[in-house]
């Protein structure tokens, strides 16, 4: 089943109210977090990272497929993708032939995860308030993937949000071994 969406902002609203009724905490992250912590720019997908089982994460995948989403059926046997070492599940709605949104949803396993959960502030966006992630913890996101995309969006962030908690980023960049690309986005922004 295809389902038909206006826009991306809707798609991260739905996906949003999926985890309010299934009970799961659910952080913003992305292109989108970029867009309320940084200067807004154009993104295609929706990020979250969530806390959740494999029960709750049942639910969410029903909901989510009564909707129009497409999941694959592997995720329900308790596969995962990975990016940046943190464990994945994808969503995809289609919206017009071949083309869709993908919808990543980040399981919060380590420790670091758990931290930027716990660090998660509701913010404004479209007329409604959404659970972020921090500005620091978005930088730290970003220097894990570390893509061009990615350093630019630092640099965004950097800019608009001023002074950050720095003792924070160092402590986590030091646990991520990502200590020297911290460095050097700071020292370039």
């Amino acid at each position: 089943m295809a389902i038909v969406m206006k826009s991306l902002d809707e798609a991260l609203v739905e996906v949003v109210e999926i985890c309010e009724r299934c009970g799961i905490s659910y952080g913003v992250m992305g292109g989108i977090a970029v867009r309320i912590h940084g200067i807004p720019r154009p993104t295609y997908d929706v990020d979250l990272t969530v806390v959740a089982d494999q029960a709750a994460l049942t639910s969410f995948f029903d909901a989510a497929e009564e909707l129009g989403y497409e999941v694959s059926s592997m995720y329900r046997t308790g596969w995962r993708d990975r990016v940046a070492d943190m464990p994945m599940v994808k969503l995809r709605a289609y919206l017009t032939e071949g083309h869709g949104i993908d919808v990543d949803v980040f399981l919060a396993e380590s420790d670091f995860q758990a931290s930027l959960m716990g660090r998660c502030k509701l913010q404004d966006f479209e007329q409604r308030q959404l659970n972020v992630v921090s500005p620091e913890d978005l930088i730290l996101l970003k220097l894990l993937a570390n893509r061009p995309r990615d350093l630019g969006d630092i640099g965004d962030v950097l800019f608009m949000q001023g002074q950050l908690d720095e003792a924070y980023l160092r402590l986590w960049a030091e646990r991520l071994d990502i200590y020297d690309r911290l460095e050097k986005a700071l020292e370039t922004n």
